[in-house]
């Protein structure tokens, strides 16, 4: 994409907080004082947006973050820190499901805030499979333990499985799998962790509960027939994974943490 940028000089104070915020100092001031992009933007520009969203009277735009396609920040509804500190705390990994399934408009909903994560130089690498499917979450399920029986661990677990008990993927109705090329992103495991966390606690902003899918994301790198049956890109590996649905049991408390573990300077 052309990166160019624009400067309303009516608006512009010439308070410099777009070259501050830029990551890569890609932005400096021309003859008469006014933000103008370098010419190595056209190769370092990583399409942050920072200068853009920084800019207090919206004075400046920017082509691949123009000001026409963005929201602006309402702070009256961010949340407080001691809502962020209670979200945060009573979040709980949901093992036990109703069979209700989630809306497809609920699920997309959620994969929309995931989008926002951070990632290693912006580069966005987070691709998603989302199988709405119970069926299919269950099949892959059989999969995994198939995986199990194959390299003889975790015995309880295919016996559960015999006896009619997903413990694998907990009999969710839904499965959230992160993915990317890793020959694209210098940090794929870290972009897929974070915004799998995103999608994690947006979750739960909307009732649904999940859990981390360790044991699938195991699997993948050694069994072939779960691989095939994720038909994802070429290239592309399973770095994360999120049982969805919507909880069982509410939880009422929350639980005893060990002490922080800190050392100050």
């Amino acid at each position: 994409m052309k990166i160019s940028l624009s400067i309303d000089q009516e608006k512009c104070i010439k308070c410099y907080s777009c070259i501050a915020e830029c990551p890569f100092d890609l932005i400096n001031p021309d003859k008469e004082g006014f933000p103008q992009l370098r010419k190595a933007a056209l190769r370092r520009c990583i399409r942050c947006g920072h200068c853009m969203a920084v800019c207090g009277n919206d004075a400046l735009d920017i082509t691949v973050s123009p000001l026409a396609g963005i929201t602006a920040v309402d702070k009256r509804m961010l949340p407080t820190p001691q809502s962020v500190e209670h979200l945060l705390k009573s979040r709980r990994s949901i093992r036990t499901y109703k069979k209700r399934v989630a809306d497809h408009d609920t699920l997309a909903a959620i994969l929309e805030v995931s989008r926002y994560s951070p990632s290693a130089h912006n580069c966005q690498s987070a691709h998603w499979l989302m199988v709405e499917d119970p069926l299919e979450v269950q099949k892959l399920a059989g999969l995994v333990v198939d995986y199990m029986r194959e390299i003889k661990v975790f015995p309880g677990l295919i016996r559960a499985w015999d006896q009619g008990e997903d413990k694998v993927l907990r009999g969710a109705p839904h499965l959230a799998i992160c993915h990317a090329d890793p020959g694209k992103s210098e940090h794929p495991v870290e972009d897929c962790t974070l915004s799998t966390a995103y999608l994690d606690l947006s979750a739960s902003s909307f009732g649904l509960g999940s859990c981390w899918a360790g044991f699938l994301v195991q699997a993948f790198y050694k069994h072939k027939p779960l691989v095939e049956a994720l038909a994802l890109p070429e290239n592309h590996v399973v770095y994360t994974a999120l049982m969805l649905g919507y909880p069982k049991f509410k939880y009422r408390h929350i639980p005893q943490r060990d002490d922080l573990k800190v050392t100050w300077r």
